[in-house]
């Protein structure tokens, strides 16, 4: 008798992503046979980094891990899409009440539409629950803002703060202020 393999989905933006989400992956790939990190694209939404950015940067963040691999999807419902990559689950991290209430309708909601698949929920480490790709965008500007976000994004992610934002400054011009475009247009 063939053991199924256990196949999980965890989705998100990633924008960008975050040392919360690489918890999640890291968690997700020792717990699973095989995990689809896939990015939720809605393509109305005004995103700081561009799709095809945030899979490469989630491809290079992945990359030690043989386990899980990066994609993406649009217009379905991620139930749906965990149904169609043969996903038996989805993976979903909760870090703080808030989230539990919006994940627990969520999981409802999907039982009914496909009580195949089961969700399942991590909490991050005391360190990582605060740390959101919202949050991270928030905290780009003032003074020190590169080394103050070092800690709460991985590298390839940092690096990539830098550039858009930095320029070749490493986040401070000379008189301590980041050069910073503005990603709403």
């Amino acid at each position: 008798m063939a053991l199924l393999k256990r196949k999980a989905v965890y989705a998100g933006s990633f924008d960008p992503p975050t040392e919360g989400h690489m918890y999640m992956i890291r968690e997700g790939a020792a717990l699973f046979d095989e995990l689809v990190v896939a990015i939720g694209h809605n393509p109305d939404k005004k995103s700081l980094f561009p799709l095809e950015e945030r899979l490469s940067l989630l491809r290079s963040c992945v990359r030690d891990h043989s386990n899980v691999s990066v994609a993406s999807f649009e217009s379905r419902y991620l139930i749906d899409y965990a149904h169609q990559v043969g996903a038996r689950y989805i993976l979903r991290g909760i870090r703080n009440s808030t989230d539990f209430g919006f994940e627990q309708t969520m999981r409802n909601v999907n039982g009914d539409r496909n009580p195949s698949i089961t969700t399942v929920f991590l909490m991050p480490p005391r360190e990582l629950a605060e740390v959101s790709s919202s949050f991270v965008k928030g905290l780009v500007g003032p003074r020190g803002w590169a080394k103050f976000l070092r800690g709460m994004v991985p590298a390839p992610v940092h690096e990539a703060l830098l550039r858009r934002f930095a320029g070749k400054s490493g986040g401070d011009d000379a008189d301590g202020a980041p050069e910073l475009s503005d990603p709403e247009g």
